[in-house]
């Protein structure tokens, strides 16, 4: 069988649902100011079928030793992860498609993540829980049903994390390029509602992440995106292309953005700035 790897139409999602394709589709819908909320917002209306995958219950690490780097969102260990996909039904053989209702804000975290396990049939759905209204696709309420757990199998990295250490050695050098994925008012340090120190890593480069997307939310087409990031790199190697934001959230729209204009995958900085802005000694820079 064919599998998506970036992008899913809600008419191709409907197509693979008909036709009964292994697949299991997962609402990663989130509110950072409101985290309990992303319960009540998955049993008031999700995709038929989809399962929830909570930003913080289900995708970061929750203590220290489970942690592979700092901030507010650390992301687990490998196998931590498989073993909830698991518990939740998923297994390698599945196309997975991941959705949100916050304009990508929050489902290309699992889509990497997946990357990252060895997973290369995932997809965002493009335009996310609008499109698939606007599609007239099928919606339900409530909780998830249980489901039998099943036995997902880790396989070689698909993408690259970078961790602090290495983003630290590489400040200044050509041979990284990083890019900030939060909204320009905070990159410049101007405000900062979230961590302890306003500013960005010396010497990154801003894309707010939400300016990969048209007026409808989704992606835009190729050849836009590729000028854009031509025009942002400056002649910059592509190849040495760090992304990171906030918490290692929103720095994946970025990343899908980039493979979506036909770069090579590039890193993400999990720990982003509020791993940075916490680890006493390091350079900020406010402009």
């Amino acid at each position: 069988m064919a599998y998506y790897t970036h992008l899913i139409s809600a008419g191709q999602l409907q197509a693979l649902q008909a036709g009964g394709a292994p697949l299991m589709v997962f609402d990663c819908s989130f509110d950072l100011a409101e985290p309990a909320k992303a319960d009540a917002v998955y049993a008031e209306r999700h995709i038929a079928g989809a399962r929830q995958a909570h930003l913080e219950r289900d995708l970061s690490a929750h203590t220290p030793t489970e942690a592979l780097n700092g901030g507010r969102h650390p992301l687990p260990r490998r196998e931590q992860f498989a073993a909830w996909l698991s518990r939740v039904g998923f297994t390698n053989a599945m196309q997975a498609v991941v959705y949100d209702r916050n304009g990508c804000n929050y489902c290309a975290r699992l889509w990497w993540m997946l990357k990252w396990a060895g997973h290369d049939a995932v997809a965002v759905l493009d335009g996310g829980l609008q499109a698939w209204q606007a599609a007239g696709g099928a919606l339900e309420s409530g909780s998830a049903p249980d489901v039998a757990a099943a036995s997902f199998q880790l396989r070689p990295m698909l993408r690259r994390l970078a961790l602090i250490d290495e983003i630290a050695a590489q400040l200044g050098s050509s041979r990284q390029t990083l890019i900030d994925a939060r909204a320009a008012p905070r990159f410049r340090g101007e405000v900062e509602p979230l961590d302890p120190v306003a500013g960005h890593i010396p010497g990154a480069l801003n894309r707010p992440f939400s300016d990969n997307f048209d007026a409808n939310g989704c992606f835009k087409p190729h050849d836009q995106l590729r000028s854009e990031f031509e025009r942002l790199l400056a002649g910059r190697d592509p190849t040495g292309v760090v992304n990171y934001c906030g918490s290692g959230v929103s720095a994946v729209p970025n990343v899908l953005a980039m493979e979506l204009a036909g770069y090579a995958p590039t890193a993400l900085y999990g720990g982003s700035w509020s791993e940075w802005s916490r680890t006493p000694g390091l350079p900020v820079a406010r402009n």
